[in-house]
């Protein structure tokens, strides 16, 4: 595997991004690896090492770089959350198009990277991401993944379940079924907008899961469903982008 901490240029600054991708049979699809709240960390490093490990470049940028190079919750206090919120907070459609904009120049001009074939995962406040970046971009995503993704529903005009009619792409959103962030009525809205827009796309729910249960270092973890969000992510990208 080869590795890189490289920083991409964006109007905003330079976004610290975490690349890795096999050594042999260049160039590999690519997948955007778009982070959950508590920040771009180890534990997603290793998550973007395996999703590589069966042939991608895969591109994990540090979505706080406006604001912190290093930022990443290090203890669930009160004060902390509180800082992490104002992190997540500073966020939305505008920093997202900018972001995956820069993304996107960025594999259009690495050898090591099929940019004719994009897919991208979104964690928990990156679900409402790779839905932008869908419809933003359609043209360039062959496939995206939510992965308990947070605020799928709000009032707001760029809510990602109005985002459906302009997504071209296959979608698959794995849910659990404990989840206040994402509870089951804003999700059957979700799906609602999916089925009338005509998008190919699989909608997931995980008993007994609660939000957060892919990650090895929360409390929420559950392997076995963990285990099913990699099989169907390696099924996605297999069929979509290989």
């Amino acid at each position: 595997m080869i590795e890189h901490h490289l920083e991409l240029a964006t109007p905003d600054g330079l976004m610290n991004t975490f690349v890795v991708y096999p050594q042999e049979n260049a160039p590999f699809p690519v997948v955007f690896f778009y982070m959950d709240a508590p920040g771009k960390r180890e534990e997603l490093h290793d998550m973007a090492r395996r999703l590589a490990s069966v042939g991608y470049f895969v591109v994990l940028p540090n979505l706080y770089y406006r604001r912190s190079k290093d930022y990443y919750l290090k203890e669930r206090t009160p004060e902390q959350m509180a800082i992490m919120y104002e992190h997540m907070g500073s966020l939305n459609y505008h920093t997202n198009h900018t972001d995956t904009q820069a993304l996107l120049d960025f594999v259009d001009q690495h050898p090591q990277a099929d940019h004719a074939r994009i897919g991208a995962v979104g964690y928990c406040m990156s679900g409402p991401f790779v839905m932008w970046a869908a419809a933003d971009f359609p043209q360039r995503f062959q496939s995206i993944a939510s992965i308990h993704g947070a605020n799928m529903v709000t009032e707001r005009e760029d809510s990602p379940h109005r985002m459906p009619p302009k997504i071209k792409c296959e979608s698959y959103f794995a849910c659990a079924e404990i989840d206040h962030w994402a509870p089951p009525e804003d999700m059957e809205k979700l799906e609602q907008a999916l089925r009338e827009a005509g998008n190919t796309y699989q909608l997931e729910w995980f008993a007994k899961a609660e939000h957060g249960f892919v990650f090895p270092k929360r409390p929420a973890y559950l392997k076995p469903a963990a285990e099913r969000h990699w099989e169907q992510l390696f099924n996605l990208f297999k069929r979509t982008l290989q």
